[in-house]
């Protein structure tokens, strides 16, 4: 009788996706998805296997907000901080993210037709040559979808990413691109490294774990956070549909302190000088 368990499963599941959208779906979602060693710990595997494990959980997480309609996802999959892990466990993570990237390379006619954007965000610096290149290749084939984005945030910290704008902006300053009062919080926002990006709407992480890591921290000011005991391997769709509920009973307070926000206009001198800046980033994603 499982087929029938799993039949009606299914059809809750349906009958909840359709009451969810009636309200309030978040248009970018990002996710912490932590608790992969804790799983392998507690079923008795190796962390590599809770890692894959956890590489599962998100391909059927991405499904799940694909049916919702939400058309942007940023996931922390490496922390700088991660670095720090044991050489077998980083290597083990590596060795995983080829194999993600080399499969996304293998499914290129499927990701133009669904129109899925990858992007990563990060220190690229600190990857691994080879894997620099998979990941160029793969960002450089999809960059022309616009159906849905998915970010990965990989050897990223906020604290690195803000840094890097800043020193983006100085030399700027230097080169007389820009001027010293040119600066202000939305030239800032548009040097990090989620320039083509809202901020989410909705941020989520799992296996009750209630601080933010240094992920996104400057894009979060007005974010509805959800913090889960759910273990990441273990986290659902049901459990995605509870993150959502949250966030539409949060939401017309979230809706009324973004009325007070506005975005200044950068004038000629800086939209010059982000083009710039840009296009040099996209040079550099070229020449990997």
């Amino acid at each position: 009788m499982s087929w029938l368990k799993e039949r009606i499963l299914n059809w809750f599941q349906s009958v909840a996706l359709r009451v969810i959208k009636t309200g309030e779906v978040p248009k970018h979602v990002a996710l912490i998805m932590d608790g992969n060693r804790r799983y392998a710990n507690k079923h008795n595997l190796r962390k590599k296997e809770g890692h894959s494990k956890g590489l599962e959980t998100l391909i059927e997480i991405l499904k799940a907000c694909m049916d919702l309609g939400i058309v942007e996802i940023t996931i922390y999959a490496f922390s700088i901080e991660n670095f720090k892990r044991s050489k077998e466990e980083v290597d083990d993570l590596m060795d995983l993210a080829r194999k993600m990237f080399n499969r996304l390379l293998d499914e290129k006619k499927k990701l133009k037709d669904i129109g899925v954007c990858i992007r990563v965000i990060g220190n690229f610096s600190l990857i691994p040559e080879d894997l620099r290149k998979i990941i160029a290749k793969t960002m450089i084939f999809t960059r022309e979808n616009n159906r849905m984005f998915l970010n990965i945030a990989a050897a990223y910290t906020s604290r690195d990413e803000i840094t890097h704008a800043i020193r983006d902006i100085v030399q700027g300053v230097k080169d007389a691109d820009i001027l010293p009062e040119d600066i202000n919080e939305d030239l800032i926002t548009d040097c990090l490294y989620t320039y083509k990006s809202p901020n989410p709407d909705l941020l989520i992480r799992t296996s009750g774990e209630t601080r933010l890591s240094d992920f996104l921290m400057w894009q979060i000011s007005h974010t509805c956070i959800y913090f889960t005991e759910v273990l990441w391997p273990e986290f659902s769709p049901w459990n995605l549909l509870s993150a959502i509920f949250y966030y539409q009973s949060c939401y017309p307070y979230l809706q009324k302190n973004r009325k007070n926000l506005k975005r200044i206009m950068h004038n000629t001198r800086v939209s010059m000088f982000l083009d710039k800046l840009y296009n040099k980033r996209d040079m550099a994603i070229e020449k990997i």
